[in-house]
């Protein structure tokens, strides 16, 4: 059986139970059973190549101790079992290493939705015949994971945790983060931005052992929410990291503005911070009075300002009204200018975060230690022949190409204005009040035609629709008659 068939047989499964309602209880259902899963299965490997190691997990609740017999404990029994021992004490686990930390803060806040021995214990069986120790088919598992994160879409409004993998790749490898440096994901969702930064790195700068611990331990990342949190630290699992400890269950913008010290400072920042939102009363009195607003994405802007280093690099995905917007958002991009390169701005048509988000959006690129001198614009248009994204047609990498083949060098030189690509100096900026929603200069406005001729010919065209209406009415009236 292929894996993605396996998944869906799982899905299937339980579906039937009465107590798993709607497809984010089913994503979080699958996603602590597949942890568990998964770090028995890298703790087995651990335990081999160390002499030292012991599991952060007490052996009865292992999983090859209670789920690998497929005969073994079911119904009732293991019912009890989970939720009378296994969730109890793994929320409640002495977070004395820093992988016990990270099972403790994938199970604080979960749950055992099912309702069913039996059918957990199909489900239990189903997951035991995935091999995580197997590299391919853990690679395999990985797409898999990444359509179940992509399901998160159609689960009510969970997909805000979710941003384009195309999205994601791109702002990644326009950054080229390296091991060595720090990276952060303040808001990081389901770890799109981390997964695609391990794969860039280990595609172009992990040569040796070392590279790749150097690489993990320069991660950082932080999520508010529960479930995303927890598919975050299994997708780090599922990509090789031996500890997502660094991973925290929190709220970044929780912490006061001026308690972020210099020692706290990265080299890279990659998200796609949560917009639309309201950050619940007292957050903004975290953050200096001329940067106080309710608004989750300007605050977030104004911190990754503060917590990049000097000479550190950012990518970010914020919504047409940061660049239009006044007040606070005069003043944060105001400040953005001030001590950053803000070398680039992406934009992005509104389609591309459907079907839970339709606004515009922008990938912002800067640099911080200089201030901006100016600022290249690119317009990402949709493919030809479509007319929008969309769940069963969205954006690929390859739409991009056409951007990242212009982007030039890494001080973005070489860079030439076309049709999609103009540039705009600070000072013009800055006589626009700020304003960054500037249009692509070499669009032409579609021509509509001369509005005395439109008039003459509505007219005319209404005109023959009343006679048409009079033609029927007598029609109908000699019919009546009749």
């Amino acid at each position: 059986m292929s894996v993605r068939t396996l998944v869906k047989s799982i899905q299937d499964i339980m579906r039937q139970d009465t107590g798993v309602d709607g497809d984010a209880q089913r994503i979080s259902q699958l996603c602590w059973m597949f942890f568990l899963k998964i770090i028995d299965d890298q703790d087995q490997e651990l335990e081999l190549l160390r002499d030292d190691y012991r599991s952060p997990i007490p052996g009865r609740l292992q999983w090859r101790n209670w789920a690998a017999d497929p005969e073994g404990i079911t119904g009732e029994a293991l019912q009890e079992f989970v939720n009378d021992d296994l969730f109890p004490t793994l929320k409640g686990l002495i977070p004395a290493t820093p992988r016990a930390r990270t099972v403790r803060s994938v199970f604080e806040d979960a749950y055992n939705y099912m309702k069913s021995g039996q059918l957990m214990r199909q489900v239990v069986n189903r997951i035991d015949g995935i091999d995580f120790n197997n590299l391919s088919e853990r690679q395999h598992f990985g797409d898999i994971y990444e359509q179940i994160l992509n399901d998160l879409q159609s689960a009510g409004n969970a997909g805000e945790y979710y941003t384009p993998r195309a999205v994601t790749a791109f702002m990644t490898e326009m950054i080229d983060p390296r091991p060595g440096e720090t990276m952060l994901d303040p808001a990081c969702g389901t770890g799109g931005f981390l997964t695609c930064a391990i794969r860039h790195m280990r595609e172009h700068h992990v040569k040796r052992p070392e590279d790749e611990a150097v690489m993990q331990g320069g991660l950082r990342a932080v999520e508010k929410k529960q479930l995303p949190h927890m598919l975050a630290v299994t997708n780090m699992l599922l990509h090789g990291v031996e500890d997502p400890s660094f991973l925290r269950h929190d709220n970044t913008l929780a912490r006061p503005y001026i308690s972020w010290g210099k020692n706290e400072r990265v080299d890279v920042v990659l998200t796609n911070p949560p917009f639309g939102g309201r950050e619940e009363d007292g957050i903004e009195s975290n953050f200096p009075q001329h940067f106080r607003t309710r608004e989750t994405a300007d605050l977030f802007l104004a911190l990754i300002i503060r917590l990049l280093k000097p000479g550190g690099r950012a990518a970010v995905v914020l919504p047409d009204g940061s660049l239009f917007g006044e007040g606070v958002k005069t003043r944060l991009k105001e400040h953005l200018m001030e001590e950053c390169n803000l070398h680039t701005i992406v934009r992005l048509p509104n389609s591309v975060f459907r079907p839970y988000a339709s606004i515009g959006t922008n990938l912002l690129f800067f640099e911080k230690g200089a201030p901006t001198q100016d600022i290249w614009f690119w317009e990402h248009q949709v493919p030809e022949g479509q007319k929008a994204y969309s769940m069963t047609r969205p954006i690929r990498l390859e739409h991009l190409s056409d951007c990242a083949a212009w982007w030039g060098g890494p001080r973005c030189e070489g860079r030439v204005e076309t049709e999609r690509a103009w540039k705009v100096s600070a000072e013009e900026v800055k006589d626009r009040s700020y304003n960054l929603d500037i249009k692509n200069p070499y669009t032409v406005a579609e021509d509509h035609g001369d509005p005395e001729t439109l008039v003459e010919d509505l007219t005319n065209a209404e005109a023959e629709v009343a006679a048409l209406r009079d033609q029927l009415k007598a029609i109908l009236s000699e019919a009546l008659a009749r």
